[in-house]
């Protein structure tokens, strides 16, 4: 996968463009500003977001490609951040460090997306809040039909609201809906898919 991103990544286009997610940028833009971590953050346009409106920003991906752009962008906007490159485990994030932990389309493999978010939980604050956007196990109708809106063709790498329910057992749910959205997202996320957004409260 790894081999996949960085070539994504190393184009000269934003793959996902450089604006904020629109839900991410909705709910971020209410709370008071903390430390927030971004998993799977890519080329940062999440995070030079954050940075931005005053955040303590951290990020992750597997991809060096993807943080030379994350950098590139967060220079552009006079803003920088930490991002760092590897697998969650192999990370030094300390446990309660963070007052946010954002998770934008961040499809891990089937077989890790579980107990990645059991990991994440460990980095957030009692009181902490996931902010969640993926595409739904609906969303494979919607790339058969339309290629141009992205996401992976594996139905065990997409969400349903009960995977996020068991997955976040242990958080208020403020917001949890499977929704049809229009994306317009850079050179990858184009047109009506599928969606699951969650907002959880952790316990």
């Amino acid at each position: 996968m790894k081999e996949v991103w960085d070539e994504r990544y190393s184009q000269k286009e934003f793959a996902y463009g450089i604006e904020p997610n629109n839900f991410l940028k909705e709910e971020v833009s209410k709370i008071n500003v903390g430390k927030i971590l971004f998993p799977a953050e890519g080329e940062g346009r999440n995070a030079v977001f954050a940075a931005k409106l005053g955040w303590e920003v951290s990020a992750f991906d597997i991809s060096d490609e993807g943080r030379k752009k994350a950098l590139k962008l967060g220079e552009m906007n006079n803003v920088s951040f930490d991002y760092q490159v590897g697998e969650l485990q192999s990370l030094e994030f300390k446990n309660a460090q963070f007052d946010v932990i954002a998770l934008i389309y961040a499809h891990f493999p089937a077989t890790i997306k579980s107990s990645i978010h059991t990991e994440l939980d460990k980095y957030l604050k009692s009181g902490g809040l996931i902010i969640f956007e993926a595409f739904s196990k609906k969303h494979l109708e919607y790339v058969t039909s339309n290629p141009k809106i992205g996401g992976p063709k594996d139905i065990n790498m997409l969400f349903s609201i009960e995977e996020i329910k068991a997955d976040f057992g242990n958080y208020e749910i403020l917001v949890l809906e499977e929704k049809e959205i229009e994306l317009s997202e850079g050179l990858y996320h184009n047109g009506k898919g599928s969606v699951i957004r969650f907002i959880g409260k952790k316990k």
